[in-house]
Formats: C-alpha cells, sequence, structure tokens
C-alpha cells in the first residue's frame, strides 16, 4: 500500500518563504514545514501560523499542506482532505493534488483518488511518483491491468524505484504470475534490502506457492527490519508495516501447524496502536484467529474492544443435521472446503420452511465438485458458533473456502447479523449478543492467499418489528430492511482482497423464501454451481438471470467481489 510523497514535498517547501513574525522565537516555520517533525508539534505548528493570519495566496496553502501533511501522519484522513482542499482552492499544485488523492485512496475511495492524480499530471511535468500513487488506485479497483501501467511509467522515471517494482510484483500476483511477482519483489529487496515492505510482500508470495518456511524467515526478517528502522516517510500509516509483518508471518505459522507461535504474533498485531484500514483489517483478522487458536469453547468475539457474549434463554434443544462433532482436522494446502448452514424452526418467530432444503441442496452440490463440507441444519446459537469457529479453523490452510447462509439475517446499526433459531427478540434485549456477526465470519476468513465465497440467501423481513408479529415467510430481521452491502471487514477496512460475497437479493431489499421446496435463489444456485467450466462471476451471473425471471423482477441477487483472478468451483 505505499504512497510516495517525499520529492514532491520539497516542492512545496521551495515556496516556502514568509514574512518575520511567521517565525518567532519557538520557530513555527520549521516545526510546521519539516517532514521528520512529529504529527502533534507540526499539526499544533501551522495552526498557530494560521492563526497569525499574516499569510495569503501560496503561502497560506503552504502551510494548509504541511498541517494535511501532519494529519495524514496522525491518520485522520478526512482533516487530510480538509486542508488538502483548502490548499488547493488557495493555490493548486502537483504535491497537494497528490496528498489529497492519497488521502482519499487511504479511504477506500478510489475513483477520487484517481482523479486527483490525474489533476496532479496535468498540471506537470511527468512524476514518477504521482504515476506509482495513481497505480496504486488502480489496483485498489482491481484493475491491475492500468497499475502495471502505471508502475511501468514510475519505474521508467526511476528505475531504483524499490516500492515501484513491489507494488508492479503484487499486481502481477493478483493476475496470477507468481513467479513475474517474485522476480520484482525480488529486484525491490535488492534496490533497498533495509526495506520491510517487500519481505512482507515476498511473504505472502510464498505462503500462496506452499513454501512455508521461507514464508516465516521473510516475514521474521521483516518485522526484525519494521522494529530497527521504523518507516518514517509521510505517507506510510504508523505501524501498519509492523503490523503487516506480524499478521502474515502468524498466518504462515498456523497454516504450518505452529499454532503456539501464531498465537504469539496475533497477540503481537493486536497490542500495536492501528490508525489506518488495513492495518484494522489485519487486527480483526488476528483478533478472530487468535480466539480459534487458545479457546475452542469461547464464542467467536466482534470486531470491538473486550468484547462480551451473553447467553440467551433458550427453548429446548434443536435437532441439527450434519453438525461437526469435534474440530475438524487441518484442511490440507489446495483443500477446498464449504461451510452451510439452514436455519429455519425458529422458536420465536415464524419459521421458515425452505432453508433446511436449501442447506441440503447447496451442500450436494457442493460435494459432488469435491467440496469437505461441513453442514448444519436447524443450529441453536451453541451449535452455530460451534460449527464456524471449526470450519474457519480449519479453512486456515484451505486454498477455496466457501460459506452458505440461509435463514433469518438482520442489519443493525449497518452490521449484519445471522440469526440462530433460539434467538428470543423481545424489546430492549441485547439482541446482538445473541446472534452470529457476518464481519467477523469475513475477517476470520481475510486472507489474499486463499479465495472465499460468502453466500447469504438471508435477506428477509424483521421478526423484530411489532414483536415479531408480522415476520411472514421472508428471511430477513430489520433493524434497517434487508441486508447492509458488505463493504468492510472490521472497523475502517475494505472488503478483503480473494473474496467474493453474494447476497440473494439487493442490499436494503428484502428476498422471496419461494412457494416450493427451495428458495428462488438457492435452487438457481444449486442447479449452476457445480456447472464444469463456469467461473464463479459467471455462475452468479446466471444464478441472477433465473432468480429475475422466476420473481418476475421482483428480486435481484446482488454481489461485490475482490477476487484475485478467475474462479472456477467446477473442474473445467
Amino acid at each position: 500500500m505505499r504512497r510516495l510523497l517525499a520529492t514532491l514535498c520539497l516542492l512545496i517547501l521551495a515556496h516556502w518563504s514568509g514574512p518575520a513574525v511567521a517565525q518567532p522565537r519557538n520557530q513555527l516555520g520549521p516545526l510546521c514545514t519539516t517532514e521528520t517533525t512529529p504529527a502533534d508539534k507540526m499539526v499544533d505548528a501551522c495552526t498557530k501560523i494560521i492563526a497569525l493570519k499574516v499569510f495569503k495566496g501560496e503561502q497560506l496553502a503552504t502551510v494548509y499542506f504541511w498541517r494535511a501533511v501532519g494529519w495524514n501522519k496522525k491518520g485522520d484522513y478526512a482533516k487530510v482532505i480538509a486542508d488538502a482542499t483548502e490548499a488547493i482552492r488557495l493555490q493548486p499544485s502537483q504535491a497537494v493534488y497528490n496528498l489529497r488523492g492519497s488521502a482519499y485512496y487511504d479511504k477506500g475511495e478510489y475513483d477520487i483518488a484517481i482523479s486527483d492524480f490525474d489533476d496532479a499530471l496535468r498540471l506537470g511535468p511527468p512524476s514518477g511518483t504521482i504515476f506509482h500513487n495513481r497505480g496504486n488506485a488502480w489496483r485498489g479497483k482491481q484493475d491491475y491491468a492500468k497499475a502495471i501501467a502505471d508502475y511501468d511509467m514510475a519505474i521508467k522515471a526511476d528505475p531504483k524505484s524499490a516500492f515501484s517494482f513491489q507494488n508492479r510484483g503484487i499486481s502481477k500476483e493478483a493476475l496470477g504470475d507468481l513467479d513475474g511477482a517474485i522476480a520484482d519483489i525480488n529486484q525491490a529487496i535488492r534496490l533497498d534490502p533495509s526495506l520491510p515492505q517487500p519481505l512482507i510482500n515476498r511473504t505472502a508470495i510464498w505462503r500462496a506457492k506452499g513454501d512455508l518456511d521461507r514464508a516465516i524467515a521473510d516475514g521474521s526478517e521483516a518485522i526484525r527490519l519494521a522494529k530497527e528502522k521504523p518507516p518514517v516517510n509521510i505517507m506510510t500509516p504508523p505501524n501498519s508495516v509492523l503490523i503487516s509483518g506480524y499478521i502474515h508471518r502468524a498466518l504462515a505459522y498456523e497454516a504450518k501447524g505452529d499454532y503456539a507461535r501464531a498465537g504469539e504474533d496475533y497477540k503481537a498485531t493486536l497490542a500495536i496502536v492501528a490508525s489506518d484500514a488495513g492495518s484494522k483489517a489485519n487486527q480483526a483478522t488476528a483478533r478472530v484467529r487468535l480466539s480459534l487458536l487458545t479457546d475452542a469453547s469461547a464464542p467467536i468475539p466482534r470486531d470491538a474492544p473486550s468484547p462480551t457474549t451473553q447467553p440467551t434463554s433458550a427453548p429446548a434443544p434443536q435437532q441439527t443435521d450434519a453438525a461437526p462433532t469435534q474440530s475438524p482436522a487441518p484442511a490440507g494446502r489446495g483443500t477446498r472446503m464449504a461451510l452451510v448452514i439452514g436455519n429455519g424452526a425458529y422458536a420465536h418467530v415464524k419459521a421458515l420452511p425452505n432453508p433446511p432444503n436449501d442447506a441440503r441442496a447447496v451442500a450436494k452440490s457442493l460435494r459432488d465438485i469435491g467440496f469437505s463440507v461441513s453442514e448444519g441444519v436447524d443450529l441453536d446459537r451453541a451449535a452455530m458458533q460451534k460449527v464456524t469457529r471449526d470450519f474457519l479453523r480449519a479453512a486456515a490452510r484451505a486454498q477455496v473456502a466457501v460459506v452458505y447462509y440461509a435463514g433469518h439475517g438482520v442489519q443493525v446499526d449497518g452490521r449484519n447479523y445471522l440469526i440462530p433459531v433460539d434467538v428470543a427478540l423481545k424489546p430492549g434485549a441485547s439482541l446482538t449478543e445473541a446472534m452470529i456477526d457476518m464481519d467477523t465470519i469475513m475477517a476470520g476468513l481475510d486472507d489474499q492467499v486463499r479465495t472465499n465465497i460468502l453466500i447469504f440467501d438471508a435477506c428477509r423481513n424483521n421478526p423484530m418489528a411489532q414483536q415479531v408479529a408480522s415476520a411472514g415467510n421472508n428471511r430477513g430481521i430489520e433493524g434497517a430492511s434487508g441486508l447492509a452491502a458488505p463493504t468492510s471487514l472490521g472497523t475502517g477496512a475494505t472488503l478483503g482482497a480473494g473474496t467474493l460475497i453474494a447476497f440473494a437479493t439487493a442490499p436494503g431489499q428484502v428476498a422471496l423464501d419461494g412457494e416450493g421446496a427451495n428458495s428462488p435463489f438457492s435452487a438457481a444456485l444449486s442447479r449452476h454451481i457445480g456447472t464444469p467450466g463456469l467461473e464463479v462471476q459467471q455462475m452468479l451471473t446466471r444464478v441472477r438471470a433465473e432468480v429475475v425471471s422466476t420473481t418476475k423482477n421482483k428480486q435481484v441477487p446482488w454481489s461485490n467481489s475482490s477476487l484475485l483472478g478467475e474462479v472456477y468451483l467446477a473442474e473445467k
């Protein structure tokens, strides 16, 4: 995720010359405009200079620029954008557009970032730094061909740019060219052996190749370098490199079966202060995976500080089908695994007739194409927690992981929850503690070297409304209507690379349970998921077309993808 700025900062600094009042005895000017000034001191000095009200035009734009740099060091991207926007109003420049574009990039707003980088390039002269940063934004949009083209331009401008080689390698990895990726990452390491970031990226490639010993060795060296010489570039979020090093080494240890060392690395990840979206996503993953390693009986924690889960009053035990009674053995590299759950026999809301049938049909289709399937039907909270934990634990070494859920679902405060059959929906109760947090499942699976396919036929109406009197035969419990679009993994993070998530209907809409034995969505899914040689997104397009036709346009399935290439669930 490396962004570059240093050379453009020099251009801004060259314009810094102000009246003597701007540099009183406490030397506000140098504190404001020196790249190595600590963030708080930089922001404070620039704020005091602005308060003097002696600058106008280009000089005042310079002060706003440097305060934006200070906010960037603190990871406060909204304030970066606000100050950079004011600087652009006063005096547009390449450096300010580059800084604002980089802040939009960090917020995951890639189209706006690209627009800012375009404006920076139009102001001229051509800049390898800006080509590099625009390449990052194209990579964020998963347009790897355009990303590679921009990195080519950056390397042409600066053949010694280690980070441009590194990020071009990451883009090649996303396109499946692991050997080309290794070559670029190796060149980045040769250009600057002191940088931890290329080693971290090579760690991920070794894991993708199944060479866990090399992955661990690279991760260890990256952590050593990050501790020895923390990155000082103002565009690198604080602690992000060290957090990334720990999470990648932890995942390698876990894949190798060294759970003690994996656990220590997950703890180290969580002990570091995170400011940027990527680091928070890594910590969300560390929190879930640490819980899986350290306490097999504990509920999966939500992505929140000091999570607590309170038991709820439960009805008589529910019947379950094919729920694992013990943790599966660790999956071998290349294993394709699936978790399939169908909940319909709800004790406190009107039952849904079709989810058990839907789950059985999808589970059979997945088994027929070679998946190892953990299947559960009509699961209460304890059983649903167990089958989910067991699956997440075993999936650490899987190449492809599929999660399918049919039943009630709810959106509460923008987060999605899956509903066990024993949840008592009482007004005023802390219902979310009794449900399964979808974001937590996503965080537990988040790993760029594995393909994750998550499918939810759970967009039904709200049994919580009017104390479940009008629940009906539909599958969504709405804090708001339908389920929310899954734009994040944990707090502030983008959907993890290598993940596709599909809903039976669009965000905020409700889906039909169906008049027959299966819902319209699951019936179509079970028919098409096993089609040989059909790429998964093309498969979902066929499912969508069938559902739209069957429901006479009342239901339109929806999906969001950050897959890093074509994925085929059934062999060609």
